[in-house]
């Protein structure tokens, strides 16, 4: 195909405003004229023609260096592939008309055997636009998304080529994360110590109003309260750019996922712990929990049920705190799939926050499809709870929302899952009781399942785990009883030489001891009797 360089002058006559061309004055001058080339390139599959060109060369060596650069990659694909040749060209049109540079003959020769795109101009803000477009989850699934990439990714390397982001890129985003996170912990100390020196300055005086004023107006030049950007969200916003680019190497856009390699500091889960008597008298002195997840007592959860058994939800509190349903699908759960007369509930649906506004969705995983069985006192519950429902209806007659939900509000409409949760921490207060989470009440349920030695199996299933790892890693808080229990039969399978020797001494010793009561009872029997005799 046929291909050029040629010079070309820019000069334009100042009176018509065209270009001068080969009449230009100057064009024989060895520095005025640039060099441009053209090369020909396949027709289109239409049949229509189409070329590379650019120019602005300095000289006609360089000129050529790039003209014999397009003809090396118009000669990658070979004759009897049609379907490469159109790729080929497709990516010199492509290249000349957004005035690219030449791609490298190799790097596009690897490309064009993987079957990925040729042109390795798109970003990564761009992938991950067109990524999150392309996402068909729930709503809360591509709000944290859109989060992570808005707040995190995007910011720190949007910017970078897609097929050309390497693990060092992540892990310079990652520590970059981390000194923002120690820049917005000094900005809230130095917020937090002006907001406690105002609360100290008088109101009266007028040298104290002028302190208020200028503390005032430092406070609104500084930044407001921030949260830092802990270990989980950091996994999470990994866990975000490691999904995107598996697609993009799925759509054969880019064949290595630099996230799947980066390494960061590791979520540490904290640890279920039990409201024991002495955590409770702590916590009475301090008002500091000894962990985020706390677990009832089963005294303790008996008395909070007591405490709300006149609540309107008292059965959605029963509910969770012996089936462990999760807040959503407690809100979610419909009567259509709730049989009293077989003691079971099918889970098929929940009620999920995004920001505050409520939307109804399937369970997150398959595992989250399951039944569960009902005991007697909670079908009774359920029971008495639809009869309530029943005459709320009858009561707000044509005004009633028929969502055919086993929880809602006093119309029938829908319970906020926020709200829900408000509502649970006010109860908790008010009860007198060490405070756990709603979500906590599930926890204390697989306590007690597994304190009362139901299979680890059923457990899980009742509970929609995948895996009973699940099960095991996080719900599994021990009781003091079960522990002490579990500690008693351990030792007792141990026969030790040193116990024996101790127990038969202890038998002696005992022995010995009811000896000495005995010839002691007998002495003083003896006594008594002589002195009467002197008496007598």
């Amino acid at each position: 195909m046929k291909g050029s360089t040629y010079r070309r002058c820019s000069c334009r006559d100042p009176k018509t405003g065209k270009e001068l061309g080969t009449s230009c004055p100057k064009r024989n001058s060895r520095n005025h004229c640039t060099y441009s080339i053209r090369q020909e390139l396949p027709f289109r599959e239409d049949g229509s023609r189409r070329s590379f060109a650019r120019g602005g060369y300095t000289n006609v060596k360089a000129a050529q260096a790039d003209l014999d650069h397009v003809r090396a990659l118009l000669g990658l694909a070979k004759a009897d592939d049609p379907e490469g040749i159109q790729l080929v060209a497709e990516m010199l049109a492509e290249v000349s008309g957004e005035k690219l540079p030449l791609p490298d003959v190799e790097e596009t020769r690897r490309r064009l055997k993987a079957g990925q795109d040729l042109v390795g101009s798109l970003t990564v803000a761009e992938w991950l636009d067109r990524w999150l477009a392309g996402k068909r989850i729930r709503k809360s699934g591509i709000s944290r998304y859109e989060t992570d990439i808005r707040v995190h990714l995007k910011p720190h390397i949007g910017h970078r080529r897609l097929d050309r982001l390497r693990v060092s890129h992540l892990s310079e985003m990652f520590t970059a994360i981390a000194d923002g996170n120690a820049e917005v912990l000094e900005q809230n100390t130095q917020r937090r110590a002006a907001v406690q020196e105002l609360a100290t300055i008088p109101w009266k005086g007028a040298e104290n109003r002028a302190r208020r004023k200028a503390l005032k107006a430092a406070l609104d030049a500084m930044p407001a309260f921030r949260r830092v950007t802990g270990p989980a969200t950091r996994q999470h916003v990994k866990a975000t750019l490691r999904a995107s680019l598996n697609d993009a190497i799925g759509q054969q856009i880019i064949t290595f996922n630099p996230a799947a390699h980066v390494e960061i500091d590791p979520v540490r889960k904290p640890k279920a712990l039990v409201w024991t008597d002495e955590r409770v008298a702590k916590w009475e002195q301090t008002g500091e929990k000894p962990s985020p997840v706390m677990v009832w007592t089963p005294e303790q959860t008996g008395a909070f049920l007591d405490f709300v058994a006149d609540d309107r939800l008292y059965a959605m509190w029963h509910l969770i705190a012996f089936r462990g349903l999760r807040r959503g699908e407690a809100c979610g759960q419909p009567w259509s799939e709730t049989n009293l007369d077989r003691h079971s509930l099918t889970v098929t649906g929940q009620l999920v926050q995004d920001g505050w506004e409520v939307e109804a969705s399937e369970p997150k995983t398959d595992s989250g499809f399951r039944v569960v069985a009902l005991d007697d006192d909670t079908v009774s519950v359920l029971e008495r709870y639809r009869k309530q429902q029943e005459a709320d209806r009858a009561e707000w007659g044509s005004a009633w929302v028929n969502t055919g939900l086993v929880f809602t509000q006093e119309d029938g409409s829908w319970l906020h899952p926020g709200k829900v949760t408000d509502l649970f921490e006010r109860l908790v207060a008010a009860s007198g009781l060490p405070p756990i989470r709603l979500h906590d009440l599930r926890h204390g349920a697989a306590t007690l399942m597994l304190a009362a030695d139901i299979d680890i199996k059923i457990v899980s299933d009742t509970l929609g785990h995948s895996d009973t790892r699940i099960t095991r890693d996080i719900y599994q808080s021990v009781l003091p009883h079960v522990g002490k229990s579990a500690a008693e039969a351990t030792a007792k399978l141990v026969p030790l030489q040193r116990k024996a020797e101790q127990e038969e001494r202890a038998r002696k010793a005992a022995k010995k001891a009811k000896q000495a009561a005995k010839a002691k009872a007998k002495g003083k029997k003896k006594g008594k009797a002589e002195e009467a005799a002197r008496k007598g």
